[in-house]
């Protein structure tokens, strides 16, 4: 796939998926760079701002299987991976798939479950596969993970462990749209009718293609180092306990990536690191207790970071 195919796709796939979510291109473009990276994306905000909207979109817009699991206090392990269950009228155990033998899974409200379920997707997240009663299953590519919760209502919630933030490449924030989006929402929900359901503008085949030329995107030393030196600020930072860990590096780095591929550059620019460095680090740090209570934010100290470390010149060459 050569790179005027790459941009015409991925703006193909953006404008189908802005039919649906108005006003919110920083968002898309968060969203995609999941998709190019094959990474899993956290998205925190309050109710009713269209994050399954958003999710749904993308999975009508490359043709793909999509679950929408609603997590709840009774939802098992099984539900997500799949379980074996004996017939009495063949004797055999036959395999019937969970949620995660989809491309696509949006773990609705994912803190409102247990750990012991929330820890199922772990395997999957990470290893794109899942074991079940010793057998492993692969799961189906791309495979992606959407997950929302609701930062305000803590009521009934499990906070998620620091492992399974670590596996999420991006947190993501819708936020209330402007004035104007909104008037624009209202425009097009005035209609009671049946909603008309988005098409496919690529198929599995031309994602999977897109995530193949993400590799032939350019990071150099340069990067690399600048990388690597924004995290080890976080891990000797006096107000952060658990610093950024070397797969959040790696996570940084692709992320950096699909940004300059969205950009249409085929080369990482220190600003793709910066662009991406909140929505990647900020999820997974471990605030100290007393910076905590004096309303300390990981995003502000990323922020503060990315002001006082040295940005390395690069050029295309």
């Amino acid at each position: 796939m050569n790179d005027a195919s790459v941009k015409k796709l991925l703006q193909d796939i953006k404008s189908n998926i802005k039919k649906k979510i108005i006003g919110k291109d920083a968002v898309i473009d968060e969203i995609l760079i999941c998709l190019l990276c094959g990474g899993h994306a956290l998205i925190e905000d309050v109710p009713g701002l269209g994050k399954t909207t958003l999710i749904s979109a993308l999975a009508s817009s490359i043709s793909c299987s999509f679950q929408r699991m609603q997590f709840t206090p009774d939802i098992l392990p099984s539900d997500i991976t799949g379980f074996h269950m004996f017939q009495p009228q063949t004797g055999e155990q036959p395999f019937f798939p969970g949620a995660v033998m989809n491309n696509i899974l949006l773990a609705d409200e994912i803190n409102r479950t247990g750990p012991k379920t929330q820890a199922a997707l772990l395997q999957a997240m990470q290893e794109g596969e899942v074991t079940v009663d010793g057998e492993t299953f692969e799961l189906p590519a791309p495979f992606l993970v959407f997950a929302t919760q609701n930062p305000v209502e803590m009521t009934g919630t499990y906070p998620l462990p620091e492992a399974q933030l670590d596996r999420f490449l991006l947190r993501i924030s819708m936020g209330y749209p402007e004035k104007d989006d909104e008037i624009e929402i209202l425009e097009a929900n005035q209609d009671t009718g049946t909603v008309e359901a988005l098409s496919a503008v690529c198929s599995l085949r031309d994602a999977l293609e897109l995530q193949k030329a993400l590799n032939g995107v350019k990071c150099v030393r340069r990067i690399k180092n600048y990388i690597v030196e924004i995290a080890r600020e976080t891990r000797k930072h006096k107000e952060i306990t658990l610093g950024l860990s070397p797969r959040g590096s790696i996570a940084l780095m692709r992320a950096a990536m699909g940004r300059a591929m969205l950009s249409g550059r085929d080369y990482v620019l220190p600003e793709d690191v910066q662009q991406m460095a909140p929505a990647v680090i900020s999820h997974r740090l471990m605030i100290d207790t007393q910076a905590y209570l004096k309303n300390t934010t990981a995003a502000g100290i990323v922020a503060s970071l990315l002001k006082r470390i040295p940005v390395p010149g690069v050029s295309r060459a």
